[in-house]
């Protein structure tokens, strides 16, 4: 089955005083893949905004702009037309064992999946579950049982967590938001020497939505792990990824996928506020 999905994701920043001027990157463009395909995409500003556009290092696209004339407020807007399926995991998705992910060579080639970052420290605590719950498992089983351990053992709480919280701190409380249940797979999953990377993009949350009917979206984390080919799962709410998913792109964490970011001149305090509708069009 094929979805298309219309996405409009708007950010505002409201600033306590006139900032003079700013500088930004937006990475809220959906990729298109073997899964998914882009109709249409743009990203607006107000005030509007000079704008050019690149892929970064992991091919992400991302809409860069800056603004220098005075403003109180700066909203982004980013819409797209994406059509999307179920994924489907070939034979060699599934084909890795234990002795050719010890592999010099392949762990060379994945060497930046598989190390750990500021987001995705290789704890005891981390390293010790991902190493009982993988036990005697194959590759696949075990990134499988590890994604179910993690949605098992956290439960889904916003404000137990912030934007800079790591794998470590979400796995201690226990609790946290989508990017958390992410950081925390990402971590187990390269400490048992499995190469695994962040996923930054949208979830459509309603089964069985009306064509026309516009819903409350969300901004959504989940990983991909490689097994003989690069496949997803969304640790969050443990299943395989499906025609509801639109990714934006991957990389190490949530540092490298940033939705907004950017500086501005002044010492103005800003207020920041989102809101994502996904609306199924076909």
């Amino acid at each position: 089955m094929t979805l298309r999905l219309r996405i409009v994701h708007t950010t505002g920043f409201t600033y306590s005083a006139p900032v003079a001027s700013s500088f930004n990157e937006a990475r809220i463009t959906p990729r298109t893949d073997t899964r998914q395909t882009v109709i249409v995409d743009h990203v607006d500003t107000v005030p509007a905004a000079r704008q050019y556009r690149y892929s970064d290092y992991w091919t992400t696209a991302v809409t860069v702009f800056d603004l220098n004339t005075p403003h109180e407020r700066l909203e982004v807007v980013g819409t797209a037309v994406v059509e999307t399926e179920n994924e489907v995991r070939g034979p060699e998705a599934l084909s890795v064992d234990w002795v050719r992910l010890r592999d010099d060579q392949l762990i060379d080639e994945y060497d930046e999946m598989l190390q750990p970052t500021s987001y995705t420290p290789h704890t005891p605590e981390i390293t010790a579950f991902a190493r009982d719950t993988a036990s005697g498992l194959s590759p696949v089983a075990a990134a499988e049982a590890v994604v179910a351990g993690v949605h098992a053992a956290m439960t889904y709480e916003q404000g137990t967590t912030e934007v800079h919280s790591t794998a470590a701190d979400a796995w201690r409380h226990r609790s946290g938001v989508c990017q958390d249940y992410a950081h925390i797979s990402l971590a187990m999953l390269r400490s048992l020497g499995i190469p695994a990377r962040y996923v930054s993009g949208y979830l459509h949350p309603r089964e069985g939505a009306g064509v026309g009917e516009a819903v409350d979206g969300e901004s959504h984390a989940w990983i991909e792990v490689w097994t003989g080919g690069w496949w997803g799962i969304d640790p969050t709410n443990n299943k395989f990824i499906d025609d509801h998913h639109v990714a934006v792109g991957t990389g190490r964490d949530y540092a490298d996928l940033t939705p907004i970011k950017g500086i501005y001149t002044g010492s103005a305090d800003s207020e920041l506020d989102v809101t994502v509708r996904i609306t199924r069009l076909a």
